[in-house]
């Protein structure tokens, strides 16, 4: 027969024993900590192309760009169709510029002031044209390229008549015919 004395020491085995077997049996894994997802912000979208900058000059090959960069007159002094210093670097620029640019084709318009005959000054202006002719082939344009006119007194660009209008009307006029850029 059990007494309580030892029914309580067998109890207290029991649950010592079970204690014990509580804390040595593994139980099932821990659970992962459960992953946090902080949200991120989007990134800035990115920067718009870069346009190219725009030309702000004329068009190269043009007749504007022509003016701009070689001008189109030469000055002859009175009953002369030699060239000037100044005429010739004025003829320097243009043949550079034409040679840049092989389609364009020109035209020289010879001119003179009002003073003498009509047939003289037809005849000094022929002159002018071939003269100013003359230094663009030799500086390397195609002489197919240009045509020549003479005006003679017929279309001054200053209607005066004094010298400083007389000086602005004897010139070579380089005039582009075809093959400009727009």
């Amino acid at each position: 027969m059990i007494t309580t004395k030892s029914a309580m020491r067998l109890a207290l085995i029991v649950l010592t024993t079970a204690s014990l077997a509580a804390c040595t049996t593994k139980g099932p894994p821990p659970a992962a900590p459960a992953r946090q997802y902080v949200e991120q912000p989007a990134p800035p979208p990115p920067p718009p192309p870069i346009a190219a900058p725009r030309p702000t000059g004329p068009v190269p090959g043009s007749i504007q760009d022509f003016l701009i960069h070689a001008n189109d007159r030469v000055f002859f002094d009175f009953d002369s169709y030699t060239l000037r210093p100044d005429g010739a670097s004025v003829l320097d620029a243009q043949a550079a510029w034409l040679v840049r640019y092989p389609m364009v084709q020109v035209r020289i318009e010879g001119n003179a002031d009002e003073r003498g005959t009509r047939e003289y000054n037809f005849a000094l202006a022929a002159r002018r044209a071939n003269s100013v002719r003359d230094y663009l082939v030799s500086r390397g344009m195609a002489g197919n390229r240009i045509e020549t006119v003479s005006f003679g007194k017929e279309r001054p660009i200053n209607e005066g008549s004094t010298e400083e209008a007389w000086a602005q009307n004897r010139n070579g006029h380089t005039v582009i015919t075809a093959g400009a850029a727009q």
